[in-house]
């Protein structure tokens, strides 16, 4: 794992840091491992055995501590599996196939395999958008819902953000504090101890953690119009990194059936959207979601 991080020492900090945030995780819970092509896979597994299943996709330079908020309500109504993707900070294998290639498609058969599951609905966050999105164009049997949260490979990805990052991170802890605000986008305070200390976990992973530096691929017409299943889609209308009015544009053309909610005033970082989720995994099939 050592090689997605600046050092085995910064690596170690990083997990320890998740460790505790998983002792803290809001509902009952198990740790899975689950054995792959890729390497193995951890998964955080909670609610009712028998609840429909539900995956849950974080992005990049994140794992599944970012869904602390989500999945009290959540697994309530379902069996939520919660993945740490490969090659990110989480405990997964540090593994980064080429994103323009099916290995991530092959590498969630794998993990839904390992996991029993046959079909799942999925809510997929940025780079997780991307993935699920993927996964839905090769599978879209397999996936009953789709949620996605400023999803990439749909709108035009940003570049300028990037640029500016970098300068901004060679400013030490000043600078990865901006650097965030630059990628992340305008944001609610952090006025809680709980947002203030994950704040500062988001700065630690940027600290110790080597990004990818891969473009995301962009999917065709062709390949969204094989999401036939619902979907909600919501970006905010100031995403520095990816073009929204873009992915509302692509969507209403090739998916019409989908529900786009576009936020004018959020960035890149979506806060408060787990009941609208909720609302719309738990909505009777053909009803679609109040936005």
């Amino acid at each position: 794992m050592n090689g997605i991080y600046v050092s085995p020492e910064g690596a170690r900090t990083v997990e320890q840091r998740y460790r505790e945030y998983l002792e803290r995780w809001p509902v009952p819970s198990e740790h899975l491992r689950v054995p792959t092509r890729q390497g193995e896979t951890f998964v955080v597994a909670c609610g009712p055995k028998d609840a429909p299943p539900l995956m849950l996709l974080h992005g990049s330079m994140a794992n599944t501590s970012m869904w602390m908020a989500d999945v009290a309500a959540w697994s309530r109504d379902f069996r939520v599996y919660a993945v740490d993707m490969i090659g990110e900070p989480g405990l997964s294998a540090p593994s980064r196939p080429p994103l323009a290639s099916d290995a991530y498609a092959l590498w969630l058969d794998d993990v839904l395999q390992g996991l029993g599951v046959r079909r799942v609905s999925i809510v997929g966050v940025s780079l997780g958008g991307w993935l699920a999105t993927d996964y839905a164009t090769r599978n879209p049997e397999r996936v009953d819902r789709l949620a996605l949260l400023c999803p990439g490979g749909i709108g035009r990805q940003k570049t300028g953000w990037l640029l500016l990052a970098l300068l901004l991170l060679s400013f030490g802890k000043w600078g990865r504090r901006k650097a965030l605000g630059v990628i992340l986008g305008p944001t609610a305070p952090a006025t809680t101890p709980e947002a203030q200390a994950f704040g500062e976990y988001m700065m630690l992973i940027n600290k110790h953690f080597r990004p990818r530096r891969e473009k995301i691929p962009v999917f065709d017409d062709d390949a969204l119009r094989r999401l036939t299943m619902p979907m909600l889609v919501i970006v905010g209308g100031l995403d520095t990194v990816l073009d929204s009015h873009d992915t509302r544009r692509r969507l209403e053309q090739a998916v019409p059936h989908a529900t786009v909610n576009l936020l004018p005033d959020a960035g890149h970082l979506l806060e408060g959207q787990t009941m609208p989720i909720l609302d719309f995994l738990r909505a009777p099939e053909g009803a679609r979601p109040h936005v």
